[in-house]
């Protein structure tokens, strides 16, 4: 099976304002925590947090969190937007799925979220420690199709596109570990659109790790062949939107 692209926590970290400032807008974490029935007493447990897109408003509505991140600088961005908003009850924790979560001190808690976070090269693994965590309930989303990449993009640089599996690859699996999840699709917007061409250019790198010159000439070579200008914005002309699948269980008594 294919590794899940950009495990690098200095990739996440260059990253991070970017990809956290785009992730507040597309509607995705209304949609998400939509399906969870929140209760205040709720302690939560969000796995690869990055900038606080569910912790934060989450937080509002539960007595506690903790945020695990790999990346230092998605935590900094979280810890910013707490003092912001006066949000003193998410507690953050540099760390990684492979580690030992007792060392690091996450601890139990009533809900474990993992939002397009889970690796697919150590889905099983991943699954049970989230799911041994949680006294309640564990909710996980990942990716349906090409997820949130531009294919077009990566043939204008001529690179393969990443596969992955899909979201009924997941589905199965807690199908074969004896987890009989709900499921739930969610759509995200993606406008396309940017008030400059230098967001514009900005707004594609995340989708690829080591873009030499060449290719960020390519990358710029294409918008200014594809960009058409609506007012004072600059977008391209397809939708880029995408959905997720989201799956959740609630804990039942093991034998």
């Amino acid at each position: 099976m294919k590794q899940t692209p950009f495990i690098n926590s200095d990739y996440w970290d260059t990253r991070a304002t970017t990809f956290s400032d785009h992730a507040e807008h597309t509607g995705y974490a209304e949609k998400f925590l939509g399906l969870m029935p929140i209760e205040s007493g709720w302690s939560v447990l969000d796995m690869a947090c990055g900038g606080g897109t569910l912790a934060i408003p989450l937080a509002q509505k539960v007595r506690s969190i903790t945020a695990v991140d790999f990346s230092r600088n998605m935590l900094e961005i979280l810890g910013k937007r707490c003092l912001e908003k006066g949000i003193n009850n998410i507690r953050r924790i540099v760390g990684r799925w492979e580690e030992d979560w007792d060392t690091l001190g996450i601890g139990m808690h009533d809900v474990a979220i993992a939002s397009r976070s889970l690796p697919c090269d150590t889905a099983m693994e991943s699954i049970i420690k989230l799911d041994a965590i949680a006294r309640k309930r564990v909710y996980l989303s990942v990716a349906i199709g090409d997820g949130p990449r531009d294919r077009r993009l990566y043939r204008a640089l001529g690179r393969t596109f990443p596969t992955e599996p899909d979201y009924i690859y997941y589905l199965n699996l807690l199908y074969r570990m004896d987890i009989h999840a709900n499921l739930a699709l969610i759509h995200e917007y993606h406008p396309n659109q940017w008030d400059t061409f230098t967001d514009a250019v900005d707004a594609q790198r995340w989708m690829f790790r080591n873009l030499t010159d060449r290719e960020e000439d390519r990358i710029k070579d294409y918008l200014l062949e594809n960009l058409v200008c609506e007012g004072e914005r600059w977008r391209l002309p397809y939708d880029r939107s995408c959905q997720w699948a989201v799956m959740w269980w609630e804990k039942q008594p093991r034998n």
